[in-house]
């Protein structure tokens, strides 16, 4: 074989190398990308569905779960995870608010009717002076509970306030007594409260059946800061590639999830008219 002729194979089998590696690092652009998303255990299951959705878009979603209210947004904003789903607008607002932080929305999931359960009543005609009522503790759902007593005729609260709490309760014929603990352990405690006050979510993972719920809170427009939201850092805004998991998300097959994870606990957002 010529000089030429080796010196060609060579520039050839360069060349081609060359080639594959690059048609490898254009393929890496578009796949492999990992997202960390921070849920409440009961959604796992739906979750499952987005990560099969956004499988196709060269996305490994990886899922981590979280048992009580507080850690999540904590996680997000130290970058444990890069988005997280298990909170309302107000939540979010209130988080932000007490922990100096700007985690931001990029889009809707759904709204969890929050409502009473009870072992001891049936209907709110049959509360009794001095009942104990448990309700969570965080700023934004302890009003949202005040306030479905209030629609119900049960107590008045302060209207000036957004986000009332117990001190703002103004009227309370009942001398009712209020026990408030974490969001997530409203149903456990149940057997040493007269009713309890409880999120969708929570009431799920308890089977608690919202058919027998004594009353549940209506979904309207007064409903929309009770949104259940996908969150991420303020930076991230616009990622596209969590508007990726967004849109996957609000799917006919995450919808059919949600109707069979959560009954009647949970209704779609994206698609809702409030």
């Amino acid at each position: 074989m010529s000089k030429f002729k080796k010196f060609s194979k060579v520039i050839l089998l360069a060349f081609t190398a060359l080639f594959i590696f690059v048609l490898a690092g254009c393929g890496n652009q578009n796949s492999g990308k990992t997202v960390k998303v921070g849920i409440n255990p009961s959604d796992e299951e739906i979750w499952k569905v987005v990560k099969k959705n956004v499988k196709s878009e060269g996305i490994d979603l990886q899922i981590k779960t979280f048992s009580d209210y507080n850690q999540p947004n904590t996680a997000l904003n130290q970058g444990e995870v890069d988005i997280n789903a298990y909170q309302h607008t107000d939540f979010l607002n209130s988080w932000n608010k007490a922990h100096h932080t700007d985690l931001v929305s990029i889009g809707k999931t759904v709204i969890q009717p929050m409502a009473l359960y009870s072992k001891k009543i049936t209907k709110l005609s049959e509360l009794k002076n001095g009942d104990k009522i448990a309700i969570p503790n965080d700023a934004s759902n302890e009003a949202r509970a005040l306030q479905l007593l209030e629609y119900n005729g049960i107590l008045k609260l302060d209207d000036s306030k957004t986000l009332p709490s117990t001190k703002d309760i103004k009227e309370n014929k009942l001398n009712l007594k209020f026990t408030t603990v974490d969001a997530a352990q409203t149903a456990r405690v149940m057997d040493d409260v007269t009713a309890s006050i409880v999120n969708g979510n929570v009431a799920n993972d308890a089977k608690l059946n919202p058919k027998k719920a004594v009353v549940t809170e209506k979904i309207n427009k007064n409903s929309i800061p009770w949104i259940n939201i996908i969150v991420a850092q303020k930076k991230d805004k616009n990622n596209k590639t969590y508007k990726k998991v967004v849109k996957a998300f609000q799917t006919k097959d995450v919808e059919k999830a949600i109707k069979k994870v959560y009954g009647g606990n949970e209704i779609p957002a994206w698609n809702a008219k409030l």
